[in-house]
């Protein structure tokens, strides 16, 4: 039986601490494996932690898993980095294939329990091939109801702040401000650096990084597969698989290939700066003879419903307003500390299990279907 309090942690410093005590373990299958640390932001104790080898023989095929460029999804994600090196890595051929594990892309917000950076920026908005292609003017709705999204006041009283945004945009009274923070969510925002959904005005040293990683792997092997571990989205306790048009592939043809319930298929014109979408753009300028498959698989808390999108935009904006301008109520951070924890790492067990069991059905439809595994991992039970 699995002890599912072995792979969660409570802080980044413990999830860091794990992740690097599993380099030895790794170096039992690829004795050549190092550990890489680069340091992220003002604080030179943020790093991003990276796990890599390469195949002892011919670098046919990599195995890429990352975590946490939403910082304080990165619990969830380095439980699944975890679970794999623990389960999966006598299920492949080192001669053949390599390895990189990638700890904490965010590493301030992961220690911070925030999604953004220490810059406010949402990370999987500030990739692009050319800085000349950030699109500082794109969203318009969110501009013209830019006082809903952005933070000029300390937070009230909960029960008052929280009607009266919920209000809002459930009721229609914005309506350019419900579409301007949907359309916000995938494509981002430009302008306004303590507004939430900020994609950044220049690229952000945590991308600048895994671009080169990913540079790194489409030039040492012919073959990448990258799985990006992410919380939130999609139904509650269930994986979704998000992937760019690029990849070629529609819905149902990923359904029948993976045999996973949950595929969602984004177009980069809709979905501004995504870090795997990046990765296709570059294989597509300057490897194109390398095979790529990059994608995010999501741990679903809310849910998919009308109601749980009002919630997930609620706890969005009312967190980045305490950030920035506090509050005289106590009872008004707890509630959007915990909000915020019931949405990006809830602390129930059963998640915890889901989590767990649904990377494991995630890693195997993928990997194996892309000849990196050879079986499965033995049954155990959370």
């Amino acid at each position: 039986m699995i002890d599912i309090h072995n792979y969660f942690k409570n802080n980044y410093e413990e999830s860091r601490e794990t992740f690097r005590g599993l380099l030895s373990k790794v170096q039992e299958v690829w004795p050549k494996a190092k550990l890489y640390q680069h340091s992220i932001g003002e604080n030179e104790d943020n790093t991003i932690d990276i796990i890599y080898a390469e195949a002892t023989s011919s670098n046919d095929k990599v195995a890429m898993l990352t975590s946490g460029e939403h910082g304080i999804e990165g619990y969830a994600g380095a439980a699944v980095l975890h679970l794999f090196v623990d389960q999966y890595l006598e299920s492949i051929d080192p001669s053949t294939t390599g390895v990189c594990f990638v700890h904490a892309i965010n590493p301030w917000g992961m220690r911070h329990f925030r999604r953004v950076t220490e810059n406010n920026v949402d990370l999987n908005r500030n990739y692009f091939l050319e800085e000349t292609e950030i699109p500082y003017d794109l969203n318009e709705n969110y501009e013209k109801e830019s006082h809903i999204f952005l933070p000029k006041k300390p937070v009230d009283l909960i029960s008052k702040e929280k009607t009266e945004l919920y209000e809002s945009l459930s009721k229609g009274m914005m309506n350019e401000g419900y579409k301007g923070i949907k359309q916000a969510k995938g494509m981002g925002q430009f302008q306004f650096d303590r507004g939430v959904y900020f994609g950044g005005y220049d690229e952000e040293q945590s991308a600048s990084q895994i671009k080169t990683w990913q540079r790194h792997l489409l030039e040492q092997f012919k073959k990448v597969i990258h799985m990006d571990w992410h919380t939130a989205l999609g139904p509650t306790n269930e994986v979704t698989m998000v992937i760019s048009e690029k990849h070629g592939k529609e819905d149902d043809e990923l359904k029948a290939s993976y045999g996973m319930n949950n595929i969602q298929v984004f177009s980069p014109d809709d979905v501004k700066g995504d870090s795997t979408n990046y990765f296709y753009e570059l294989k597509e300028s300057e490897f194109p003879s390398t095979s790529l498959f990059s994608a995010l698989f999501e741990f679903g808390t809310f849910g998919t419903s009308r109601e749980a999108e009002l919630r997930e935009f609620t706890t969005i904006i009312l967190e980045n307003q305490l950030y920035w301008e506090g509050t005289e109520h106590p009872e008004s951070r707890e509630w959007i500390w915990e909000e915020l924890m019931n949405m990006f790492y809830p602390q129930e067990d059963e998640w915890k299990e889901a989590v767990l069991q649904e990377a494991r059905v995630a890693i195997e439809a993928l990997l194996k279907e892309e000849d990196i595994l050879q079986s499965s991992a033995p049954n155990q039970t959370f």
